[in-house]
């Protein structure tokens, strides 16, 4: 990456993290502290903690279709300041539903798919895939802090403490965002006119208001969302990661009782439990990633990770008593959660259709959320009726239906995105490029727009055939 690409990724990674610090903190705190507000009950409470996952999923679209028209920047400031209203609403609440009520509001200021258009609008194609992964590493390192952080804020603040902290992390963010993230060149142009997208060698029209270059390379076509919500193997793993975070969630809502209630660790003591976990569990998964990779055992990998989670949730069932099982269960379920949460992300990049990566995102982020909440409300139910024993055992059962629903996956491919930037050119003469390109070793599918002057290609690296793709580029006076 260029040094404005390195200032830009780095600065909307601190956004991001900050951001989900606050939102995390709640988890592994919220069951035993929101006891004490006005009307709570077990399933208020499991309500409480998934509501951001909601609003976040019904949001997410509306804020990055927003963000094409308004702009990046301003939505993600509105985003920030929904997110501070809802911390206050939730830090002044002395009942359940007040607190209910922030969390959703938190979670309306749903800017992560703004987020993630923006650092496509300030990346190249080929330093996307980079920038992704240290976004992603940012979310994990959040996530890891939190669990350590919350428990010690609760145990010196209360909950009103992490709230309070959360609306100063939103203002801290609204100050980063214009001081430090740069601001996308966008078009102004705005007319109508038919779009021509050629996949499998055959044209296709699609019309739209065309706003600029960088408009148009973000919008959602319902083709591509077709082809997304078509794809078996894509859809599998939209699964996955809404059985992933519902089960997270849903674990939260049990884990800190049975601390507590079981094991007897004062809850401002289980902070200990959690940076002793996340600790060895993070350096534990990385070997499993490397085979998975550099071995092509990805689908061997995945589905043992799976495996694990099942395996360790169910361990979390069989006795709550003993601190030493009780440690190893939580271990094993964060080793194989940092794997699968790694693995996610990477297989969706990999199986999307070429052109339509941003839209198999958007779908992926949307089933996340949607389990989150799913999670926090039947965790809450369940443990409302069954006492923590349940909560594992719900969470056991999703784990092994997800392993049953993956077993039947396709052998990911080693395939790779590339992105080819053309000059002008004609209809006829790009339909003739698609074929060419499509004939080539090594290129598995190839969509050209001809008005934008691009071709997505997924290729097999290992395969691809660099000397015929430059000769067919030299043939359309292509560089």
């Amino acid at each position: 990456m260029i040094g404005s690409e390195r200032r830009a990724v780095f600065s909307l990674a601190m956004l991001y993290s900050t951001r989900m610090l606050g939102l995390f903190m709640v988890l592994p705190v919220f069951v035993l502290y929101g006891k004490s507000l006005g009307q709570a009950n077990e399933f208020l409470l499991g309500l409480a903690i998934g509501a951001y996952g909601l609003s976040q999923a019904l949001f997410q679209i509306p804020f990055g279709a927003l963000s094409d028209r308004y702009g990046r920047k301003r939505l993600i400031f509105i985003g920030l300041i929904l997110f501070f209203l809802g911390s206050v609403l939730a830090a002044v609440s002395e009942s359940i539903y007040g607190v209910i009520a922030g969390r959703f509001l938190q979670g309306s200021g749903a800017i992560a798919s703004v987020l993630m258009a923006l650092l496509s609008d300030l990346t190249s194609e080929e330093s996307r895939t980079k920038s992704m992964a240290i976004i992603g590493m940012s979310i994990g390192v959040s996530f890891s802090v939190a669990l350590v952080l919350g428990p010690l804020v609760a145990g010196v603040y209360g909950l009103q403490g992490i709230f309070w902290l959360t609306a100063g992390l939103a203002v801290f963010g609204m100050f980063w965002l214009f001081l430090f993230v740069p601001s996308p060149i966008q078009g102004s142009v705005h007319h109508d006119f038919q779009h021509t997208v050629i996949t499998n060698n055959s044209p296709m029209q699609q019309g739209y208001r065309n706003k600029g270059t960088r408009d148009r390379n973000t919008r959602l076509f319902k083709s591509q969302i077709k082809e997304v919500l078509e794809n078996k193997e894509l859809v599998r793993l939209d699964i996955g990661i809404f059985a992933l975070h519902l089960c997270l969630t849903a674990l939260f809502i049990a884990v800190p009782i049975s601390l507590q209630d079981s094991l007897h660790l004062p809850g401002e003591e289980h902070w200990l439990v959690y940076l002793t976990v996340m600790l060895t569990s993070f350096f534990a998964m990385v070997p499993f990633i490397i085979i998975g990779e550099k071995k092509q055992k990805m689908k061997s990998v995945f589905l043992f990770a799976i495996l694990l989670l099942f395996v360790a949730s169910f361990s979390f069932s069989l006795t709550q008593n003993n601190f030493l099982h009780f440690w190893f269960s939580l271990f094993f379920y964060f080793m194989a959660f940092n794997l699968l949460e790694a693995s996610l992300p990477s297989l969706v990049s990999k199986i999307s259709p070429a052109g339509c990566k941003g839209t198999a995102m958007g779908v992926y982020s949307t089933s996340q959320f949607m389990g989150a909440f799913c999670g926090g409300v039947l965790g809450g139910w369940v443990l409302s009726s069954y006492q923590e024993v349940g909560v594992y055992l719900l969470v056991s059962a999703v784990c092994l239906f997800w392993f049953f629903v993956a077993r039947s996956m396709d052998k990911p491919s080693h395939e790779t995105g590339m992105t080819l930037h053309l000059s002008e050119i004609s209809l006829s003469d790009a339909q003739g490029l698609s074929d060419k390109l499509n004939g080539i070793t090594g290129v598995e599918e190839v969509v050209l727009i001809a008005e934008d002057k691009i071709a997505y290609l997924k290729v097999i690296k290992s395969q691809l055939n660099q000397e015929e793709l430059d000769a067919v580029m030299d043939c359309f006076g292509q560089s």
